[in-house]
């Protein structure tokens, strides 16, 4: 087939091209970054920490989860756990663990019908109540992976870092929607830690992150996006990270694993909370984001055009197996890295993801945030 004679499968092709030059950009640039990462020297220090976790309605996850965080090894660190108006059995397992463990502190928010709130609420609450300058967040239904986890995040902080980033993941269950909410954590990981290593630090999780208290009173908290339902991780990062004053923590030992959602309705509901955060970063980090999911459903629609017509057909496929090998190579290494089984058989979601995100984010910017409740 001569090239001019069809102008519009020759459009096609090109954007088939630039698309899979995009992608392969992003994986080689920023989500292989993750995988070649060779943590910094660690500060021989331990200064003391206090760990946050805020639990609303968490009796069965405190009382699976809490000690494994109680009984770190690591010399003096506290832990702060705030109770938002849980009408469980909550109260009375924190009551146990309060005359076991002399270093947990409780922080019990009562209900009132003329007051409502968010997350972030809970977490001021938290990070008043904190003795130390050193902070450490988690969530309730979060187990670190091992007793050295406060250590690991803790031994990066020096006169120069501020915010220390650190991995989250999920529990491997049964079933589909397991493997793709593990599927969709490792990617926003690469994402977030890729482009933090490259000087991008725009987000991180609340399962796994650290930063000074006096960093958070100093630029006034959660300032102007504190009517938010979510933001008390990705944002306040985003606000104040920078390459200077942000580093990693992502070994092994410094993992958490969290409690996956149970339903796909469930999943949906807190991916639509954790979108309503993405239309305040920075305008940078919002074209960064976008711009590889974008690339790839084009590059998706337009092979499935080229392949149709048999429109070049050898180069299209051999282009598709070159993105397919780097795309094979960065999930193994990074993979290995946050400690994640089955990552190539994860390479199935690779088409479907970008159209779930997008369903999701329309829909998240469609419904009222102050309906979402956090937890």
């Amino acid at each position: 087939m001569v090239l001019s004679e069809n102008p519009f499968l020759l459009i096609i092709f090109i954007l088939f091209i630039l698309t899979a030059l995009v992608q392969i950009f992003y994986y080689l640039y920023y989500y292989l970054a993750p995988g070649l990462f060779e943590a910094p020297d660690l500060s021989t220090l331990k200064v003391p920490a206090s760990v946050i976790i805020c639990a609303r309605n968490e009796e069965e996850n405190l009382r699976k989860f809490l000690p494994k965080v109680l009984e770190q090894e690591y010399p003096e660190f506290e832990v702060v756990v705030v109770n938002d108006c849980s009408d469980d059995d909550s109260f009375s397992v924190l009551g146990e663990y309060l005359k076991k463990y002399p270093n947990l502190k409780v922080s019990n928010i009562s209900k009132d019908p003329k007051f409502t709130h968010n997350k972030k609420f809970a977490q001021f609450i938290g990070i008043k109540a904190a003795q130390h300058e050193i902070l450490l967040f988690t969530d309730a239904d979060c187990c670190p992976e091992s007793n050295k986890w406060i250590e690991a995040m803790v031994s990066h902080f020096d006169d120069k870092t501020d915010f220390v980033l650190g991995y989250g993941g999920y529990f491997a269950g049964k079933g589909m929607l397991n493997n793709y909410i593990r599927y969709d954590s490792m990617v926003i990981a690469m994402q977030y830690l890729g482009m933090a290593i490259r000087g991008i630090p725009y987000m991180g999780v609340g399962r796994n992150l650290a930063y000074r208290r006096s960093v958070f009173f100093r630029n006034k908290g959660f300032g102007n996006y504190s009517h938010l339902p979510s933001g008390d991780d990705d944002l306040f990062v985003n606000s104040n990270a920078a390459r200077a004053n942000t580093t990693l923590e992502f070994g092994k030992e410094s993992h958490t694993r969290s409690v996956p959602a149970k339903s796909a309705r469930m999943f949906f509901k807190q991916k639509k909370r954790h979108l309503t955060t993405a239309n305040h970063y920075k305008l940078r980090d919002k074209i960064l984001l976008a711009g590889e999911p974008a690339a790839r459903i084009l590059f998706y629609v337009s092979l499935i055009i080229l392949l149709s017509k048999l429109f070049l057909w050898p180069v299209v496929l051999m282009i598709f197996v070159v993105r397919l090998l780097i795309q094979i190579i960065v999930f193994r290494m990074v993979g290995g890295k946050l400690n994640e089984r089955g990552m190539l058989l994860w390479l199935l979601f690779d088409f479907i993801s970008p159209f779930i995100n997008s369903v999701i984010y329309i829909s998240s910017r469609r419904q009222d945030p102050g309906k979402y409740q956090w937890k």
